[in-house]
């Protein structure tokens, strides 16, 4: 190249030349293993920034230390390299959200695994953002129905609460959190179903339940298997929870079930054991009581300035040997606004769901309760009580007297209407007339093993000679005086026709 083409090349690139100076965080990787990779020269890193490996695998920030970074990689791990460029995006970790997800399996990134296609996002929300302001909120008010007759007769859920399900292993937890989801069809409420650390066979089955049942098309499931790193399955329920919020600021209600909290503490254990932070009880990091608050925290129902919506939260907690007392699951009980405690010796006896009312308890309570339901199920909880205490004096045989036998009798046929098959949810009407022969005496002539029987055909029998009842409990999801009086001739004329045919 001659002198003068030299001087004009030159002369083109400063008439070109902005003048604005450009910063780049650029480092190296100085140790790579088991998922975890420390940095050097990231000076201009921020906690939960988005790391770039120039293998194409990608990191998350989480230890900022003097001497480097502390990343966790959430793909490609397998391809990463001591000494490989790394480079600091300068944005924190976004999933994609909208409409477009509902029906679909994503992984905590929030890329499609359901072989069904690319997703139609409208947006991308970052994975950690700040749980609403107390003065953003408003009170929970409205009932979310699980169509589980003990739950919502004895701990009402609503709309904005966060209720934990805790329980041994094979007691049903994630039977609950699924036949709540089934029974927010034509309800206007959106689900998210977040397993972490599941088997996919068992994450399948139940997206083929939902989609047998017609739950699928408004239900999103976020998938962390029990085969994926241990940074993906810490990082699935901040995912989850960030594509509720989309719905939640566009005025929807959302319902997200965490199955379960405790794997997730565990994935989050390991993570901060790789990367040498100090342990503490049962070796979890300081901050494990942190790691779920900041989640739940973000469930709330929003003031009507802010569009009203809301995300319920049923984290599920797994306990060992019905130990409610041991670090998570005590954790887990003090951020909720509840627990729902199933017990396996009442799972191996027949009664499902296993719902032990005793150690169970919402404290958002009848604030977010239909009044027809309250006003049936008010005594229940006692007339349980009273049962149990009675039916344990009961075994020793001594002569009982008949107001006692009575009690004893009520409080049986009330334990067999509190049994449920899943997939099998009862409309708040339908669990209003259960409760009210249950409680006011009627079941007492009907054999304890024709209860359900009798149940099955009493709600037939309403819904076709009495639908009129039924559907003004519905409409104004009170019993008036006058409805009160029309429930009791139906269910009079009803036993009546019933032990006639039965005998």
């Amino acid at each position: 190249m001659q002198f003068a083409d030299l001087t004009k090349v030159l002369q083109e690139e400063i008439d070109a030349w902005e003048g604005r100076s450009q910063s780049q965080s650029v480092g190296f990787v100085g140790q790579v293993g088991d998922s975890v990779a420390t940095v050097r020269g990231l000076d201009k890193v921020v906690y939960g920034e988005l790391i770039d490996f120039s293998s194409g695998a990608k990191g998350i920030a989480l230890n900022l230390e003097e001497g480097g970074v502390g990343c966790v990689l959430t793909s490609g791990a397998e391809g990463v390299k001591d000494g490989e460029e790394v480079n600091g995006t300068g944005r924190v970790v976004s999933v994609p959200v909208g409409a477009g997800l509902l029906g679909r399996v994503v992984n905590p990134l929030g890329e499609p695994i359901d072989g069904k296609g690319v997703l139609k996002e409208e947006a991308f929300y970052p994975v950690e953002s700040p749980a609403p302001a107390v003065i953003d909120r408003s009170s929970v008010d409205t009932p979310l129905q699980t169509g589980v007759l003990s739950i919502d007769s004895m701990i009402p859920i609503g709309r904005g609460q966060r209720e934990l399900i805790i329980g041994d292993r094979q007691t049903g937890k994630t039977a609950i959190a699924i036949d709540a989801i089934i029974n927010q069809k034509n309800k206007d409420v959106y689900c998210i179903y977040c397993a972490i650390g599941q088997k996919s066979s068992s994450v399948a089955a139940i997206v083929e339940n939902l989609k047998k049942h017609g739950a699928l098309s408004y239900t999103l499931i976020v998938l962390a298997s029990a085969s994926d790193s241990a940074a993906l399955q810490y990082l699935a329920p901040y995912s989850a929870v960030a594509m509720a919020e989309y719905f939640m600021r566009k005025g929807k209600d959302v319902l997200v079930v965490y199955d379960d909290l405790s794997k997730h503490a565990v994935a989050y254990r390991t993570i901060s054991l790789l990367l040498r932070r100090p342990p503490g009880r049962e070796a979890f990091p300081g901050d494990v009581f942190y790691l779920h608050s900041r989640l739940l925290e973000r469930s709330a129902k929003l003031s009507a300035s802010h569009g009203g919506g809301s995300i319920t939260a049923l984290p599920i907690v797994e306990t060992q040997a019905g130990d409610i007392s041991s670090y998570i699951p005590t954790n887990v009980i003090s951020i909720t606004d509840g627990q729902i405690f199933l017990d396996s010796e009442l799972f191996n006896s027949g009664f499902r769901p296993a719902i032990d009312v005793g150690l169970s308890v919402s404290r958002i309570g009848g604030a977010a309760q239909k009044k027809a339901v309250r006003k049936v199920a008010g005594r229940l909880r006692l007339d349980l009580a009273q049962y149990r205490e009675m039916a344990a004096f009961a075994q020793f045989g001594s002569d009982l007297d008949k107001s006692t036998q009575d009690k004893l009798v009520q409080g049986e046929r009330i334990m067999e209407v509190l049994k449920q098959p899943q997939f099998n949810p009862y409309s708040m009407e339908d669990q209003a007339a259960l409760l009210y022969v249950a409680v006011h005496g009627y079941l007492s002539k009907v054999k304890i093993e024709k209860v359900a029987d009798f149940s099955r055909d009493f709600l037939q029998y309403l819904r076709l000679n009495a639908a009129k009842i039924m559907e003004t409990i519905a409409e104004t999801g009170e019993i008036s005086m006058e409805l009160e009086q029309e429930l009791e001739l139906a269910a009079g004329k009803f036993l009546e026709q019933w032990l006639k045919k039965a005998a």
